[in-house]
């Protein structure tokens, strides 16, 4: 296998809140906790799971727009802010973020050509060198730039804004682009047609993305492989098929149960999970998912189960005592 493009190693971070008279530390939210993966080149990794579960904590720590507790982030052999690794201003030359809200990612006052060309302009491009490369990728996401180029945010629908955010992500030329619900905030129609530009783009400019989304229909249709996180943790990582076919751990069982389906037979009469996550200032010991998991048993408050590839599919990692033999949990092989 080549080498991977981005490498996350043991990312950690834990967010400290404070209060009292001397607004002291009251308690840690760990949001992220030892989270490891890989992304190749020209690949897309979706990353699911429920709300709080880590998803753009994860994608802000790959960004370094949030500093880590612990961990590295490896760009193409080279250490994020290491000595003598990648710097920042290197880094974002060749991997920028789409943002979810398309509105406040965009500066008001400036029109939608000088939106797209500021990041060229702030790293060396000649000011005219760089409202040529924005008129170009206008029209690479579909937007006529005699009509758009001189327009303010104000005056765009969210569908026209979000491709606005998308030219502007590639007016550095990235290798990899990380989409951080990026069609969620749209009309259904509206955010097919995103999704089907993205999907142009990444052959056009040979991108890699990671695709952050609640969405798991959405995350199905663009991913070659997928990761699944709970309370700040990974639980399975695999390929797309594999995950969505033959799903290994309770929770993904339990998430792709819950996708909408036409078919009338998948009809399902009962919640597939209850409850709540858990709180993340005080996670369970063990297993995260054992306070929700019918299966869990003494073994999985013991012990937290590591992240193992399965048996007859090297590719597929699962994080569950049930799936490793000799755990010591009554299901183990």
């Amino acid at each position: 296998m080549p080498a991977p493009l981005l490498s996350a190693r043991s990312l950690t971070k834990h967010f400290a809140l404070r209060g009292g008279v001397l607004h002291r530390v009251q308690a840690v939210v760990q949001a992220v906790d030892d989270v490891s993966f890989d992304v190749r080149a020209g690949e897309t990794l979706g990353i699911v799971g429920e709300s709080g579960c880590g998803k753009s904590t994860t994608a802000r720590l790959l960004m370094r727009l949030v500093r880590p507790d612990g961990g590295d982030v490896v760009f193409d052999g080279a250490t994020v802010g290491a000595p003598g690794g990648l710097g920042l201003r290197d880094l974002r030359r060749q991997m920028q973020m789409v943002f979810q809200d398309s509105y406040a990612s965009l500066n008001p006052r400036l029109p939608v050509s000088m939106s797209i060309a500021y990041g060229p302009f702030v790293h060396g491009v000649p000011r005219k060198t760089a409202l040529d490369r924005a008129a170009s990728l206008l029209e690479a996401v579909g937007l006529r730039p005699e009509l758009f180029a001189n327009r303010y945010p104000h005056e765009l629908s969210g569908g026209q804004r979000q491709r606005i955010n998308i030219a502007r992500a590639l007016a550095l030329e990235p290798r990899l682009l990380i989409l951080d619900e990026a069609v969620s905030a749209l009309d259904r129609s509206i955010g097919a047609q995103v999704l089907n530009l993205l999907i142009d783009l990444k052959g056009r400019f040979n991108l890699t993305y990671v695709f952050i989304s609640h969405d798991l229909s959405v995350v199905q249709f663009v991913s070659d492989r997928v990761m699944v996180m709970y309370l700040g943790k990974v639980v399975e990582l695999g390929p797309v098929d594999e995950v969505y076919g033959t799903p290994r751990h309770p929770y993904t069982r339990a998430l792709l149960s819950a996708m909408p389906s036409m078919d009338p037979d998948r009809r399902i009469e009962q919640a597939p999970l209850a409850g709540d996550p858990p709180n993340p200032i005080n996670p369970p010991s063990g297993c995260r998912f054992r306070t929700r998991c019918e299966f869990a048993e003494a073994v999985c408050e013991r012990r937290e189960p590591p992240l193992r590839a399965m048996p007859g599919a090297p590719a597929h990692d699962a994080a569950c005592h049930m799936l490793a033999a000799g755990s010591g949990h009554s299901r183990a092989a």
